[in-house]
């Protein structure tokens, strides 16, 4: 199987730190710990080393002609959101998109594809200090305030989807969840483990947005036992008032106090880590759906089918079919 093609697309003002997030997740060779194989390569209009901040200089390898050849283009974030994208990088993003290409960008680089049109009638993020911006600068656009990143294909007949991210860190949400999306939970986590970071992080920006904080939501999480608790015990129903009892809190309190700590409601967090324990058991046992759904808290094949096409927008079997790292006897 050939390697999956991503172009890191390179041109004045972009931000060092998603250059090297892209490079970690796309640009390591980790085939020995069962990562599927990439070609990551630097895309600019000429071969002309490309200035960042601090004194970094990126050296394409490749002009913007191998987009015509990627399987998935990531603009890095952007240092001045109001500065003009060469028109030949506008270009070759509305080429590559036309083409059915997934098209992602980090932090301030949904600038760049708002420029090139991408983002017209679609909904998308940017760092929560920009967003005000980006929506004043592109009515076309709806910026959503308050996710870590996003898919817009909403009410669209474009062929391609495009995906923006929150602010920095949340750039490597979304590389691993490109990651998922294409390859596979189980490979996305290897990547996650070998960048010491979380595969999966639910939560909003909202809980970095800058806001005064209630002294007794400060310093360590005293919720981290109920939560390892939950983990250990997804088979089981996991009411919100037999956790909070656990925490020893009333259900209003923990409720509360779990939303602050991780940026979802008890209820959204649980949902997030029985469809991630579905993931792996499909991907990685033979075990029946029944018993799956069982396993995960999920009860019956029904509601765990529901609940994948809500969130992941695929079946367990098709999911199964795509993913599975089982090795035949």
């Amino acid at each position: 199987m050939s390697a999956y093609r991503v172009a890191l697309l390179a041109f004045p003002n972009i931000r060092s730190f998603d250059v090297s997030v892209i490079t970690e997740v796309w640009g390591a060779d980790r085939t020995d710990r069962g990562v599927p194989a990439f070609e990551l390569r630097r895309c600019a209009a000429d071969r002309t080393a490309v200035a960042m901040p601090g004194g970094l200089s990126l050296t394409p390898d490749r002009t913007l002609a191998w987009l015509d050849r990627a399987d998935l283009v990531v603009v890095p974030g952007i240092v001045d959101p109001t500065a003009a994208t060469p028109p030949e990088v506008l270009g070759a993003l509305r080429r590559a998109h036309a083409r059915g290409v997934p098209v992602a960008a980090l932090c301030a680089g949904a600038f760049v594809l708002a420029q090139a049109g991408l983002l017209d009638g679609r909904r998308a993020i940017t760092h929560w200090s920009l967003a005000d911006l980006l929506q004043q600068e592109y009515p076309a656009t709806t910026v959503v305030p308050d996710a870590l990143f996003i898919e817009a294909t909403e009410g669209e007949d474009a062929p391609g989807p495009v995906w923006t991210s929150a602010g920095t860190a949340a750039g490597i949400d979304l590389c691993l969840h490109l990651v998922r999306t294409h390859h596979g939970a189980e490979a996305a986590a290897a990547v996650a483990r070998s960048m010491v970071t979380a595969p999966f992080r639910a939560g909003t920006q909202a809980q970095f947005i800058e806001r005064p904080t209630a002294p007794e939501d400060r310093g360590a999480d005293a919720l981290a036992s109920v939560r390892e608790y939950a983990l250990h015990h997804l088979d089981e129903p996991l009411p919100v008032g037999a956790l909070a009892a656990r925490a020893g809190m009333s259900p209003r309190s923990f409720a509360r106090h779990f939303t602050a700590t991780t940026g979802v409601t008890p209820a959204r967090w649980l949902l997030e880590q029985r469809l991630a324990a579905a993931q792996k058991y499909l991907e990685r046992t033979d075990l029946p759906m029944p018993e799956i759904a069982r396993r995960t808290g999920f009860g019956s094949e029904v509601t765990m089918r529901q609940h994948f096409a809500a969130r992941l927008a695929t079946s367990p079997r098709d999911y199964r079919a795509a993913f599975s790292v089982r090795v035949a006897p």
